[in-house]
């Protein structure tokens, strides 16, 4: 049972991590922490279309799949 959690959890890390790094930066780094919206507006209705929606979904997903996987190998090892 754990290596199948450990192989799961593997597979969700690497995922999450090719999703990252296909997003492009569009943001103005400091900027987007302080508040100051880009010109692209995160809410617009063509933005839940493009490929860079579906990336940061993905990432999310990955995330939560990686958060679940890693609780759960903590209850089975204990």
């Amino acid at each position: 049972m754990v290596t199948v959690v450990s192989v799961l959890l593997i597979i969700a890390a690497l995922f999450m991590i090719v999703t990252v790094l296909l997003q492009s930066s569009e943001d103005g780094g400091i900027s987007a922490i302080s508040g100051q919206s880009s010109s692209n507006s995160y809410f617009s209705k063509a933005k839940s279309k493009t490929m860079e929606a579906r990336l940061a979904l993905g990432t999310k997903i990955a995330a939560g799949i990686f958060v679940a996987l890693s609780l759960l190998m903590l209850i089975i090892t204990k």
